[in-house]
C-alpha cells in the first residue's frame, strides 16, 4: 500500500511538471543550431564578467538635510602669493616717508587737500622697480556666519561702520598690483587627494587699482565611504574682476576681496556597493533573457529558411514538370 501510494504522488508531481523533457531521439542538430549556441555562450560569459566588474564597483548617493551645527567654528586655510611688497618692506617704506614729512599731521594734512587718504606728491624711487612678492598663508577660524576676508594695502583703523585701510603713506603705484596666485584655499578639515575649485588660480594683470572679488558659497559636507569617514566643506565660486577709477564711475577699492557664505543644506555622501542578493538577480535575468532570445531568434531564422527553402524547392519542381511535357 504504502509503495502504491508513492508511486500515485510521484505520478502525480509528474503531471505538474511545467517543464516537459523532449525524447533525445527526437531531437535533430544541426551546424547552424551549433553556431547560434556558440554564439549565445561566449556572449553569456562576455555578460557575466562585465556583470561581476559592476558588483564589485561602487557608486556615490547623496543625501541632503537642514545644517543644525552653528556652534563649531569653521577652519579657513590659505595660502596666497601676492605681486607686491610684504608688511615689513611697506613699513620700512612708511618710516622712511615719515622722516622725510617730518611729521605725521603733514602728511595727513597733504592728503586731505587732495582727497580723503588720497597719495601724496609722488615721489621717485629707485626702489620701486623691484618685483618682489609677497606670500601669505596660514589658517582661520570663523563662526558659520556669511562674511569675507581680503588682503589690501594699508593699516587697517576700526570706525564705527566698520573698519578701513589708511594706505596715503605708500606712494608706489607697483605696489598697488594685485596679481597673485592662489595655491590653495579651502574650508574645513582636509581631505586627502581633494582638488579645491580655487587651487592653482593664477591671475595676472598689469593695470594697477584692480578689484578681484571671490564669491564662494560653502556646503558642509559629510563623507562615509570604505576608506574615510570624515565631515569636510565643499564649495563652489564665481569670480569677478575690475579696474576701480573714480573718473570711469567704476567706484571700490583695489585688493583681493574673498566672499563666502554658507549654505543652510548639508549634504551626505554615502558610498554604496549592489547587494549580492540583487547580483544573483541581475544575474539570472541576464542568462535567462539571452537563452530565451536566442530561441525565439533561432526560431525566426529557422522559420524564413524555411519557407526561402520551400519556394525554391517548388519553383524547381515547376520547371522540371514543364521541361518534361
Amino acid at each position: 500500500m504504502n509503495k502504491l501510494r508513492r508511486r500515485s504522488t510521484i505520478n502525480l508531481v509528474k503531471e505538474l511538471d511545467a517543464f516537459p523533457k523532449v525524447p533525445e531521439s527526437y531531437v535533430e542538430t544541426s551546424a547552424f543550431g551549433g553556431t547560434v549556441s556558440l554564439i549565445v555562450f561566449i556572449l553569456m560569459a562576455l555578460l557575466t564578467i562585465s556583470e561581476f566588474f559592476v558588483y564589485q564597483d561602487s557608486w556615490m548617493k547623496y543625501e541632503y538635510e537642514v545644517d543644525t551645527d552653528f556652534t563649531s567654528k569653521l577652519k579657513i586655510k590659505i595660502d596666497i602669493t601676492v605681486a607686491m611688497k610684504c608688511a615689513s618692506k611697506i613699513l620700512h617704506q612708511i618710516q622712511n616717508r615719515l622722516r622725510e614729512e617730518h611729521s605725521l599731521q603733514d602728511v595727513l594734512f597733504k592728503s586731505a587737500l587732495k582727497g580723503y587718504f588720497s597719495d601724496p606728491v609722488p615721489q621717485n624711487d629707485s626702489t620701486s622697480n623691484s618685483q618682489n612678492s609677497c606670500r601669505i598663508h596660514g589658517q582661520i577660524f570663523v563662526n558659520k556666519v556669511a562674511g569675507n576676508f581680503h588682503i589690501i594695502l594699508g593699516k587697517p583703523i576700526d570706525t564705527i561702520k566698520g573698519h578701513a585701510h589708511f594706505a596715503s603713506l605708500i606712494r608706489n603705484e607697483a605696489a598697488l598690483n594685485f596679481s597673485h596666485r592662489i595655491d590653495h584655499l579651502s574650508f574645513g578639515n582636509d581631505v586627502p587627494g581633494h582638488i579645491n575649485p580655487l587651487d592653482g588660480t593664477e591671475k595676472m594683470t598689469l593695470e594697477q587699482n584692480m578689484l578681484f572679488q571671490y564669491f564662494v558659497t560653502v556646503v558642509p559636507t559629510k563623507l562615509h565611504t570604505s576608506d574615510v569617514s570624515l565631515n569636510m566643506h565643499q564649495f563652489s565660486v564665481t569670480e569677478q574682476e575690475r579696474l576701480v577709477s573714480n573718473e570711469k564711475g567704476s567706484r571700490g577699492v583695489s585688493g583681493i576681496f574673498i566672499k563666502y557664505k554658507l549654505s543652510p543644506l548639508m549634504v551626505r555622501v554615502t558610498e554604496v556597493h549592489m547587494p549580492f542578493s540583487v547580483f544573483l538577480v541581475r544575474l539570472c535575468g541576464i542568462i535567462g533573457g539571452i537563452f530565451s532570445t536566442s530561441g525565439l531568434v533561432h526560431r525566426l531564422i529557422g522559420y524564413f529558411v524555411d519557407i526561402v527553402c520551400c519556394q525554391f524547392r517548388l519553383g524547381a519542381d515547376q520547371s522540371e514538370e514543364v521541361s518534361h511535357y
